[in-house]
């Protein structure tokens, strides 16, 4: 009799996310074999106006667990308030939620 746990192990846990989280709306595309690249944006602000960023410059992304919730994290290069930033903008799985983390 054996165990199997290669299941376990192949998950392992990234901690806790860190950073600013602020939930967004986004528009985005899933490719034929379930990959997500986020194509617009909107995000609201401190005075509650919300900013629609259509020219996002995917880096990377990433498949990564946080205590257990999945998560794909894409870094990506965004124009926020007139300059160039760099954010993840993290779509938790098992919610279909988007939030942006500035870095």
């Amino acid at each position: 009799m054996g165990f199997r746990l290669g299941d376990i192990a192949d998950h392992t846990d990234n901690g806790t996310l860190r950073g600013i989280q602020r939930e967004i709306a986004c528009e985005c595309w899933f490719t034929s074999k379930g990959k997500t690249i986020p194509k617009i944006i909107k995000v609201m602000d401190e005075e509650g106006m919300l900013h629609t960023i259509r020219e996002i410059q995917l880096l990377t992304s990433e498949e990564k667990s946080y205590s257990g919730i999945q998560t794909v994290e894409h870094l990506c290069r965004i124009n926020l308030g007139g300059r160039m930033e760099t954010v993840k903008l993290v779509y938790t799985k098992e919610s279909c939620k988007w939030a942006i983390v500035e870095l």
